[in-house]
């Protein structure tokens, strides 16, 4: 999954619908409102609520740095 897939434009967090963002190169999409990350493994990203992993603080506020404001 690239930065400019038409994808990203619809899908959305399975628990509070809101937009995701993509990391690369970990592969994975990020919740920054609930903290969750959701791995992408062979270019599909995994939606579901249980796929979900919360980071930890320290991760959350690396991970906020990147993607900026």
């Amino acid at each position: 999954m690239k930065h400019d897939d038409p994808l990203l434009r619809i899908i959305a967090c399975p628990i509070d619908k809101g937009q995701l963002t993509l990391l690369l190169p970990e592969q994975f999409l990020y919740n920054p409102r609930l903290r969750r990350r959701y791995p992408i493994i062979d270019g599909i990203p995994q939606l579901l609520p249980s796929s979900g992993a919360r980071v930890p603080d320290d991760e959350h506020e690396r991970i906020l740095r990147r993607i900026g404001p």
